[in-house]
């Protein structure tokens, strides 16, 4: 089946080379001819990567070139999904299975982003929406090193495809059914990680690290569960998984983002200048108004919300959180 896959980012980059690894009929669309160009004649994406791409790798700057294909791999931030669906919808002919790789909520309408993908696309031109998520890297999966992750859908004829399309020796991907489950945690890892940056920021260590990600899976599994998700979810690839890559990694923009904000004790300065998509910050913000409608205890994401939207200290932050009322672990 062929593939288109929407973006000549880093992550759309790296997804495309596995299929063309496979020998899958794979093409990259990209608004931007500079990193076209590079793919095209030089095998490379010199912004984001300094790795030598597979030479049968090809891209275009034109989405008509999307015509017959039977995948569509959406590899933009989130905010930019609807507007890339519409532009795509002209060429499409067959329903198509539509494989969303972006993980958060949508800032505008707060939906999960399979929901926004099925909203977006008229009945007779969707086939499936596939989520490809869980702990990875795009610049790590460039260099095919050892990763795996879930192909996430409520058809599984569909994740099953996606997962025989893109498994090999370097690429494991696992099928699983909790849509709801694992869409929110792949997207409140996010605040998470902001949090785990902003700590190594201020100088703590990794006990406060271990104590940070520990909680936030608490954390994150108790507004899973309560959104509709299953408890296990949390403890595999799309939890726990994603959690650890996400808060301890510097190829995570959400865990620099937290560690810029710790360093100035501030979030002014890097919300003033900062022009990367950074999920965690909106994933942030919904999920705080969400719990607090809902009356679910989240008190790391409270804190963190506090600091991005509320000017507050890091420091005194922290200091809050330690303080709270003594109680027994859940």
């Amino acid at each position: 089946m062929k593939t288109a896959v929407l973006g000549t980012g880093s992550w759309g980059t790296a997804l495309a080379q596995i299929l063309c690894d496979n020998g899958e009929d794979v093409i990259l669309y990209g608004k931007s001819p500079e990193e076209v160009n590079d793919i095209n004649l030089n095998h490379h994406n010199s912004r984001y990567f300094d790795t030598e791409i597979n030479h049968g790798l090809h891209a275009y700057a034109d989405i008509s070139c999307i015509r017959g294909c039977g995948c569509l791999l959406l590899a933009v931030p989130s905010i930019a999904m609807e507007s890339v669906l519409l532009q795509a919808l002209p060429y499409i002919d067959e329903p198509v299975i539509v494989i969303n790789v972006a993980k958060g909520f949508h800032p505008a309408s707060h939906k999960r982003l399979s929901v926004v993908i099925k909203e977006a696309m008229p009945e007779d031109k969707l086939r499936a929406v596939v989520s490809l998520i869980g702990p990875s890297h795009a610049e790590e999966v460039i260099q095919r090193l050892l990763t795996a992750v879930n192909a996430v859908s409520d058809n599984q004829e569909a994740a099953q495809l996606v997962q025989h399309m893109f498994s090999n020796n370097y690429f494991r991907v696992y099928t699983n059914d909790d849509v709801v489950g694992a869409e929110i945690g792949v997207a409140v890892k996010n605040i998470m990680a902001i949090a785990s940056g902003i700590l190594t920021g201020i100088g703590q260590g990794d006990n406060a690290r271990a104590a940070l990600m520990t909680r936030g899976l608490a954390e994150m599994s108790r507004f899973g569960v309560a959104m509709g998700g299953r408890k296990e979810t949390y403890l595999g690839l799309d939890g726990v998984g994603d959690l650890i890559v996400t808060c301890t990694s510097h190829h995570s923009r959400n865990f620099m983002a937290g560690l810029a904000i710790g360093k100035a004790d501030s979030a002014e300065q890097f919300l003033k200048e900062n022009t990367k998509t950074v999920e965690g910050i909106f994933a942030c913000r919904i999920v705080y108004e969400e719990a607090h409608r809902r009356n679910i205890s989240m008190p790391i994401t409270d804190q963190v919300y506090a600091v991005l939207y509320e000017g507050k200290n890091p420091t005194s932050a922290i200091t809050e959180l330690m303080h709270r009322d003594l109680k027994q672990e859940d």
